[in-house]
This record gives structure tokens, C-alpha cells and sequence, in this order.
């Protein structure tokens, strides 16, 4: 089965909504429980379904890769799942590093899944690298002085900022002083980052704020 997809350089698409990447993340991730189960085809309404969005906007969101060939027969999975991951640019194991080993960046460094999901955390850093911790990692906790050499010479772009909210701002200019461009937040703290610097932020207490609203009774 012969599907073809129009070819458009990356530099003539049009910059994609931030909503429509978060779904893209979400359909990669149905693709590849697809794969894990020999499926090797679906159509737009099944995918839909797995992702929990409507057909319809799964086929809006997917105009950004141009125009798919042979209609009816559904996506080539295995084909789908690469150009989303060399959007999102998880094609290969992008490099990424951790700012602040306490619990939460513990956690962060013993979970094995990221690989499979494109991103190696290279390094973790800490302001007191030798303090005894719980949980044993394979992973050298180095001080912060060493930051800057590793994110230049690892050609680092994304990090992970677990730090305590009174050095977040501190420890992320630093980081976009390195040319780091993505920042995944988990500091309670707005932070104030240059307009090309991307910052996603975790805050639990938030969610879970949100989660309360919805199910009052």
C-alpha cells in the first residue's frame, strides 16, 4: 500500500498553534501504542477516538504536514508516527538537562521513559551535588559551576528546572545566557524568559486546583 504525503519544507509551513502541537504529542503517543500492536494502518475517526479528540480536528491538525495521498485507506502508521516525531523534533534523542536534585528531580532522573520518548536527560546539576540523597541514580549530580560548559558543549536546548522557587529566575537566566531555548518549569514562579524562549509550566497545586472546581458537588 502506496500512501504519498506533499512534501513542504519546514521553513514554508506555518507556525503551528501550541494547542495543535500538545494534540500531535498526544496522537505520536497513540501511534506508538498502535505499533506495539502490529496495527500498521487507521483511519482519521479511529485515531481520533484512541486520542480523544474529534476526526475532525485530527484531520485540521494534520493539514500541517500538506495533503495525504490515497483517501480512505487511513494513515501508515509507522509513516505518520515519523513525520510527527520529526516535527516535534524527537526523531532523535535530544539532550536535556535537569537544575535541582531534590525529590522531584530524583523522581525526574529514575524514570527510565524518556528515551523512548526522544529526550536524554545528559546531566543533573545542584547547588550542593555532594549532599546525601534517598534514592541512588546512575547519573553524576554535578555542581553548578559546571552548568555552563556542559549545556555549550553538549549543545544542550532544553532543560528541566526543579529548583526551589527563590533561584528559579537566578538559575534560568543562566540557562538562556547558555542558549538554552525550552525551559519545563516546575518551580511555582512565573518565570521571565527573552520572547524565543519556550517555557512549559508544572504546577500540581494548580491542577489539582482545577480538579477540585469539576468535582464539587
Amino acid at each position: 500500500m502506496n500512501y504519498l504525503f506533499a512534501s513542504l519544507k519546514k521553513t514554508d509551513r506555518p507556525e503551528i498553534p501550541r494547542k495543535t502541537i500538545y494534540r500531535l504529542s498526544i496522537y505520536l503517543r497513540c501511534l506508538a501504542r498502535l505499533k506495539d500492536n502490529a496495527v500498521s494502518t487507521v483511519s482519521s475517526e479511529t485515531l481520533a477516538k484512541v486520542a480523544g479528540v474529534k476526526s475532525t480536528q485530527l484531520r485540521k491538525d494534520l493539514t500541517y504536514f500538506g495533503q495525504f495521498g490515497t483517501r480512505g485507506l487511513g494513515y501508515d502508521v509507522e509513516q505518520l508516527s515519523q513525520m510527527i516525531a520529526d516535527e516535534l523534533g524527537t526523531k532523535s534523542l535530544q539532550p536535556v538537562v535537569l537544575v535541582g536534585v531534590g525529590n522531584l528531580g530524583l523522581a525526574l532522573l529514575s524514570y527510565r521513559g524518556f528515551e523512548k520518548e526522544g529526550f536524554e536527560i545528559v546531566a543533573a546539576f545542584d547547588i550542593d551535588p555532594t549532599r546525601k540523597r534517598d534514592k541512588k541514580i546512575s547519573l553524576e549530580i554535578q555542581g553548578m559551576d559546571e552548568l555552563a560548559a556542559v549545556i555549550r558543549g553538549r549543545n544542550v536546548r532544553m532543560a528541566i528546572l526543579t529548583v526551589a522557587a527563590a533561584a528559579a529566575q537566578e538559575v534560568t537566566n543562566t540557562l538562556v545566557g547558555c542558549g538554552v531555548t525550552g525551559i519545563l518549569n516546575f518551580a511555582p514562579i512565573v518565570l521571565h524568559v527573552p520572547e524565543e524562549v519556550m517555557v512549559n509550566n508544572v504546577n500540581l497545586a494548580i491542577e489539582l486546583e482545577n480538579l477540585s472546581y469539576f468535582i464539587q458537588d
